[in-house]
């Protein structure tokens, strides 16, 4: 009984800890962006506006915030019961080490349920519907709410998207059309294109015809069309995975979206390295915890709380633009993403429990 309540008094203040750290670090950003996005202040967007678009944002920020909130967060809890000398009682009366960790262990299954619902079913949605109420606020109903930029190959058809709006209709359709040696045959730009039932319908449609001789361009056809059919097996749901930044997307819509790359015969590393980010979060923030736990068992555990959370700052910066660094690489060298998400968490595991050891 006595050990019971020994986890949950353990676990109470990890868990509020985390809390609070989460709580400033949002409240911190909130102010931040908001005083820079005042310079958006435009027509229907005001500084009202401004802060309700910031306040639709908040469960992406909440979940971008998570990993560096339950790392401080642990810290400064079990920090702050090691100043009290609370931690050394306890080990004194018999509790080891290993169930103090368990009972730190225990708030972090709470704060990973909520942090994957919200990343997987909130955040993805109030992120578009933010981004489309920002637009419609400063260009009016139907507006631009993801502006695209990339390629898109299917097959032999190379695509260029412009942007789409909120009402599924997507502008400035580029297509490069090749044959099976690589030879241009077709260039098509239409102004738009709008979903219609469950087929695409081109409007404003130019079309580049090259007529080639021993694989050469020797003449070109231009013909107009008010509008015409669009075959491609890319919806409307599909177009704004291909448009939507991955990090705004969910782990289904990720996986969705890497599967339509592979069977497009195109590298499908970006979504997935996102994807495998969001479904070995887990791993990640235990990870994080258990380096939290080190420093105050390990070789920290007499300098001040300061230095331990000005440390563990310096941890989750540097597990941070370690994650930057392999993200990249993993697309240039291409080697499986999913390594480029467990190598800096592996590296805590084992940096934690070294120290961990040490200490016992």
């Amino acid at each position: 009984m006595l050990l019971d309540r020994l986890d949950r008094y353990i676990a109470r203040n990890v868990l509020v800890a985390m809390l609070v750290v989460q709580v400033l670090i949002l409240g911190l950003d909130l102010m931040i962006t908001y005083i820079n996005d005042l310079g958006d202040v435009e027509g229907g967007y005001g500084a009202l506006q401004v802060l309700i678009y910031l306040l639709m944002r908040l469960p992406s920020r909440f979940y971008e915030f998570v990993p560096v909130g339950v790392l401080l967060g642990a810290l400064i809890g079990l920090g702050s019961m090691a100043s009290s000398n609370e931690l050394t009682i306890m080990r004194a009366a018999g509790r080891s080490l290993t169930r103090i960790l368990w009972g730190v262990m225990k708030p972090l299954g709470l704060v990973i349920a909520i942090t994957m619902a919200i990343g997987e079913y909130v955040a993805p949605v109030t992120e578009l519907h933010a981004d489309a109420w920002r637009a419609e606020k400063q260009q009016g109903a139907g507006a631009v709410y993801a502006e695209g930029g990339g390629w898109q190959r299917e097959g032999n058809d190379y695509y260029r998207f412009g942007s789409i709006r909120s009402d599924d209709v997507v502008l400035n359709v580029t297509r490069y059309r090749f044959d099976d040696e690589q030879h241009l045959n077709q260039a098509l730009y239409a102004k738009r294109g709008v979903w219609e039932g469950d087929e695409w319908t081109l409007e404003g449609v130019e079309t580049t015809t090259f007529e080639s001789r021993d694989g050469e361009a020797v003449a070109t056809k231009v013909a107009q069309q008010d509008s015409r059919q669009w075959d491609t097996s890319l919806t409307p749901d599909l177009l704004k995975l291909v448009i939507t930044e991955p990090k705004q997307q969910s782990a289904s819509d990720l996986w969705r979206y890497a599967s339509y790359l592979k069977e497009q015969g195109l590298s499908a590393n970006q979504p997935l390295l996102y994807f495998w980010q969001k479904i070995l979060q887990p791993l990640t923030l235990a990870a994080l915890v258990l380096v939290a736990a080190s420093f105050v068992f390990g070789p920290l555990r007499t300098v001040a709380a300061g230095t331990r959370v000005f440390y563990g700052i310096i941890v989750g910066l540097l597990f941070k633009y370690l994650q930057d660094l392999l993200a990249p690489a993993s697309v240039v060298f291409g080697f499986a993403p999913i390594w480029a998400v467990l190598a800096p968490t592996l590296a805590c595991y084992v940096i934690g429990l070294l120290l961990i050891r040490r200490s016992g």
